[in-house]
């Protein structure tokens, strides 16, 4: 199996916090379309099916390249683990 690029996965991973946050901030029509292809994005290349199982994946092969990603914390009610995704 191929392995993603570290520096793709990092763009992505930081794309998709990024996208969260404006979501957030102001709900648009363009931003969740977006980030709809993003998690897509972050799901085919970390090979799962779910968006917080890919960032989890994507923030181990960080770690294990030698970059800095954030420890899981727990999950809270509405399914957020607590992870930075602007690594």
């Amino acid at each position: 199996m191929l392995e993603p690029d570290p520096k793709v996965v990092r763009e992505l991973l930081t794309r998709y916090a990024s996208l969260r946050i404006a979501q957030a901030e102001k709900p648009r029509t363009a931003v969740v379309r977006e980030l709809t292809d993003v998690s897509y994005t972050l799901c085919v290349m970390m090979a799962t099916t779910s968006v917080h199982d890919a960032v989890a994946k994507a923030d181990a092969l960080l770690l294990a390249k030698g970059g800095t990603a954030p420890q899981a914390g727990p999950v809270d009610a509405n399914g957020e683990s607590g992870l930075s995704l602007a690594v």
